[in-house]
């Protein structure tokens, strides 16, 4: 168990900029870390709990950390903590149109957007339950940003219509950027902004849920037994340990789905235009082709970026694809739903290829993402047709969705619109 204090010296102590900060910091460690103010206590890796601290200037932060990398925890939080000094720089606020808006995102973009000031985020946000479209662009009209997701649509014609609105940046609060036109974007000088990681952990083990609900059918055995139907007939599952897994894509998140399978005693082949050749020589995967993972992977895992045009990632899995796949393949993709051509799949399914299936993506669910259709009438015929399989289990683009990911996705959208506002370097957030 390792202690340390730290006196908050800061004039607004510590508010958002700095809980958040703090919070990102033990996220990426092990190690428990407690922190008492004034008689309070909070969970270092929680923002919300660390706010409700009310750390005043004056207030003294006892800090202790318990675990197996206390060491590490110590040296990164002496260090976010002797940076808390507020900047001598005056900024204007930041006025932000935030697209999309649901309930969870207020959650921590108002905590963090409440503080105005030195050293805090300087951000005014106006909240929109729509999503951007060229029909809603001129709500951003005389906003300095907008702020948007992955459902919300930024073609040429839409940046068009903020720019002449004012729009100088597109704050995007996740990692892919495929529905903004950067092109565009650069013509008319707007800094487009992503959030290049937030949870890969979140995205990996819903990867790894949904797949062994699908090979173990619990969606089925949920419902019969409700029905009081204790039978285990249709329950047939398959052990995963001493299977091959196919990992297509070995970016942060295929990482981490490798290690998962390899906690499952499984072997695990590897695929990616620029192979990680750290990997192989840490015994965690073996790169193979394209053609040579599909052939020999029980468990096929997608975490590829989608990439249109020629040799790019669209329709990766496709007629061809699934062919050269063993008979009772497993199949899970939580990254974009263009990677699986959604026709070749449900012919697949039809001719019993599959063993399981599990997508929390799939190709054309634009207009279904975090929207509630539960009065309407399936207009969506792939969904339709999809969730008569037996063996398929399709959630709703959640894979992120979970409370570390949300904190960190707004904690560094929130950074990337105080670089931009106060003019310091964007690193990988940047889309160029």
């Amino acid at each position: 168990m390792r202690k340390i204090t730290h006196e908050v010296t800061g004039p607004l102590g510590i508010h958002a900029r700095p809980a958040t900060l703090i919070a990102q910091a033990c996220t990426e460690f092990k190690s428990s870390v407690r922190i008492e103010c004034n008689g309070a206590v909070a969970s270092g890796n929680n923002v919300i709990q660390i706010l409700a601290l009310h750390a005043a200037k004056g207030s003294r932060l006892d800090i202790t950390i318990e675990g197996t990398d206390e060491d590490a925890v110590v040296e990164k939080l002496t260090e976010v903590l002797d940076r808390l000094e507020p900047a001598k720089k005056k900024s204007s606020i930041l006025k932000v149109a935030f697209f999309g808006t649901k309930d969870y995102d207020r959650i921590f973009f108002s905590e963090l957007s409440r503080d105005k000031g030195e050293g805090t985020y300087n951000v005014d946000i106006k909240y929109f339950n729509s999503i951007l479209t060229i029909e809603s662009a001129h709500l951003a009209e005389g906003f300095d940003a907008v702020c948007i997701f992955v459902n919300d649509e930024a073609p040429r014609e839409v940046v068009e219509a903020l720019a002449q609105g004012g729009v100088k940046c597109i704050l995007l609060r996740c990692a892919g950027f495929n529905n903004v036109d950067s092109e565009a974007a650069k013509e008319y000088g707007i800094t487009v902004l992503r959030v290049p990681a937030y949870s890969p952990y979140a995205v990996a083990e819903h990867a790894m849920t949904i797949l062994q609900a699908a090979n173990r059918r619990i969606h089925k055995a949920y419902a019969k037994v409700k029905d009081n139907n204790f039978a285990l007939s249709g329950l047939l599952g398959v052990d995963l340990h001493n299977k091959v897994a196919g990992i297509m894509g070995t970016g942060r998140i295929g990482q981490i789905m490798a290690r998962i399978c390899k906690g499952y005693g499984m072997t695990v082949l590897g695929w990616d235009a620029y192979p990680n050749k750290a990997l192989e020589e840490q015994g965690l995967l073996t790169y193979v082709t394209k053609e040579e993972l599909l052939q020999k992977s029980d468990l096929i895992s997608l975490h590829a970026p989608l990439i249109m045009g020629e040799g790019g990632t669209y329709h990766l899995i496709n007629d061809e694809a699934i062919g050269m796949m063993k008979e009772g393949v497993m199949l899970v993709n939580t990254s974009r739903g263009p990677l699986v051509d959604a026709e070749a799949l449900i012919r697949g399914l039809r001719a019993k290829k599959f063993h399981a299936v599990a997508l929390d993506v799939y190709e054309g669910e634009d207009a279904n993402v975090y929207t509630d259709h539960s009065d309407d009438m399936l207009g969506n015929s792939i969904v339709a047709r999809l969730t008569t399989f037996p063996n398929l289990i399709l959630t709703s683009h959640q894979a992120f969705f979970t409370r570390e990911a949300l904190q960190a996705i707004a904690g560094v959208t929130m950074e990337n619109a105080r670089n931009f506002n106060e003019g310091y370097a964007f690193g990988m957030a940047e889309v160029k």
